[in-house]
């Protein structure tokens, strides 16, 4: 069992950086895959980002590729969206995820409850 909470969210301004957190608890967190999602208002949820256990083969959604980094700390429990040149089409809610390493949310069994990031013109 894995519980998250993601935190970081806010309003920014276009062009400017925020760093998304996600804090685990339970003692599968090392073992697990963890997956960045987002679903804008009237969209679906989509992948953003996803990181292996040991912190190998990030990947990432090709509308944040170059512009955000995902990365973990397993000593921490936690995982991190560094995002840099944000931009208003970056507005949603973002999901942290854990479970295999998968694009699909479908893999992800575990779930937080969102953050809200707004990025204005």
């Amino acid at each position: 069992q894995v519980q998250l909470v993601e935190s970081g969210g806010g309003l920014v301004q276009a062009g400017d950086s925020l760093r998304l957190s996600c804090a685990a608890s339970g003692r599968t967190f090392s073992s697990s895959a963890m997956g960045w999602f987002r679903q804008a208002p009237g969209k679906e949820r989509e992948f953003v980002a996803t990181i292996m256990r040991s912190s190998g083969s990030p990947d990432y959604a090709d509308s944040v590729k170059g512009r955000f980094a995902i990365s973990r700390d397993n000593a921490k429990n936690t995982v991190y969206l560094q995002m840099n040149s944000l931009k208003p089409e970056d507005t949603a809610v973002y999901y942290c995820a854990a479970g295999p390493y998968s694009k699909s949310q479908r893999a992800y069994a575990y779930w937080g409850q969102g953050t809200q990031v707004t990025v204005s013109s």
